[in-house]
């Protein structure tokens, strides 16, 4: 039995009629030659109407070359919307952490689905969803969302996962997927000096109140913002460290857990890469965390607010990190705490840590990260090893 047939509709009296009608009114008689077809489930479907023949039978071949290979989409499996399968993406993203979850749950709810919600997934394309793209990054006062690159990605990389998704019941390729993205530009990395971390580092123990009280946290912004500096550390990572993690003697902290905020709850999770990591400590490092811990306990945090309560990023990036900033007179450099690592980075090379010291340092998943994001920093060593080279053969001539 045939999968795919074409049929004349002139068999059918109600087509006759149909078509007796329009040409007495005047209008365009409707399609002779019906596709139709059963799907992989055996239902009858429709393959669509045509005027001629040979068109007819070119959709007939078409179904039939899919059903054979097994590429075979139900037409109305791409007419349910981008809502509709976001929502039902997200439900299955179990696989991810929780903190995770939310971010995604977040970026769909700022930037995709305003967008996207109501569309039917057929009717999203590449070239749309480059000037969506596009505008995500213009100012708000040109009708964009004013966001950097890095987030610019994150949200693009969430529409594309769910579109991905689709594919290939619903989608036969994924239109997100090629679309042109922003990089991260040089302007949104900050690299302090040592001086400059100092005067930081500095004028963040000194905050106090407006009733010249020291500050929640002014007894531990030093040490904190010199270990951001100095390691590479993520803020959450710092925030997270427990007393029994820190080796002052062997000068290494082990990295297990991070801290997260979800729906204001604080929540202890692995670190980004998903894995543990060792960070040397400096040895000027030792005698600044030594304080924080002689005589506590394992489990203690490192690093608390005077009331013994956990650090929130958001609290002290703006009560006290802020703060800082402008006292140190760094206030024009957008300097952030998760920018210390870019500082951590450029110090360790600038030292002459290779890519491998660096990568593990920061907790990269690869050396091709490391590269991509500092790669410039590495000093130019064409020269040296030219001259090596040359000295090589120079001996291996003479010998």
């Amino acid at each position: 039995m045939a999968r795919a047939w074409v049929y004349d509709r002139t068999n059918d009296k109600a087509y006759v009629e149909a078509v007796k009608k329009a040409k007495a009114a005047k209008r365009t008689p409707p399609a002779r030659w019906l596709v139709r077809y059963y799907d992989p489930s055996g239902k009858i479907k429709s393959g669509g109407t045509y005027k001629k023949k040979p068109d007819a039978e070119k959709r007939q071949t078409e179904i039939e070359n899919s059903l054979h290979e097994g590429s075979y989409r139900d037409p109305s499996a791409s007419k349910v919307t981008l809502g509709q399968m976001a929502e039902k993406w997200l439900s299955t993203r179990t696989d991810i952490k929780r903190s995770t979850w939310w971010k995604y749950r977040s970026l769909l709810d700022s930037h995709v689905l305003p967008r996207w919600a109501d569309l039917p997934l057929s009717a999203i394309h590449g070239e749309d969803v480059a000037v969506w793209v596009a505008q995500l990054q213009k100012p708000r006062e040109q009708g964009g969302a004013d966001l950097g690159a890095s987030q610019t990605r994150r949200a693009h990389g969430v529409l594309s996962m769910v579109l991905q998704w689709c594919v290939p019941r619903r989608l036969s390729a994924n239109p997100a997927r090629g679309v042109p993205l922003p990089k991260s530009s040089e302007a949104e990395h900050v690299y302090l000096d040592h001086t400059q971390v100092e005067r930081l580092a500095t004028a963040a123990g000194s905050l106090r109140t407006r009733y010249d009280q020291f500050t929640a946290t002014a007894h531990v912004n030093r040490p904190l913002i010199m270990l951001l500096a100095y390691t590479g550390l993520r803020w959450n990572e710092a925030a997270a460290l427990r007393v029994g993690r820190v080796d002052l003697d062997g000068r290494r902290i082990r990295v297990v857990t991070a801290f997260a905020e979800v729906e204001g709850e604080l929540i202890e999770q692995l670190p980004k890469s998903g894995k543990f990591r060792t960070v040397p400590l400096l040895p000027f490092l030792v005698d600044e965390l030594r304080p924080f811990v002689q005589g506590r306990g394992d489990d203690d945090l490192l690093f608390t607010t005077r009331r013994n309560a956990p650090l929130r990023l958001r609290n002290w990036r703006n009560r006290e990190f802020g703060r800082a900033v402008k006292a140190a007179g760094l206030d024009e450099t957008g300097l952030t705490p998760h920018k210390l690592r870019h500082t951590a980075a450029s110090l360790a090379i600038a030292a002459g840590a290779d890519v491998k010291v660096v990568q593990a340092m920061l907790g990269h998943a690869t050396a091709t990260m490391t590269l991509d994001r500092y790669g410039h920093l590495f000093p130019d060593r064409l020269d040296e090893v030219a001259e090596a080279m040359d000295s090589a053969r120079l001996r291996m001539l003479a010998a």
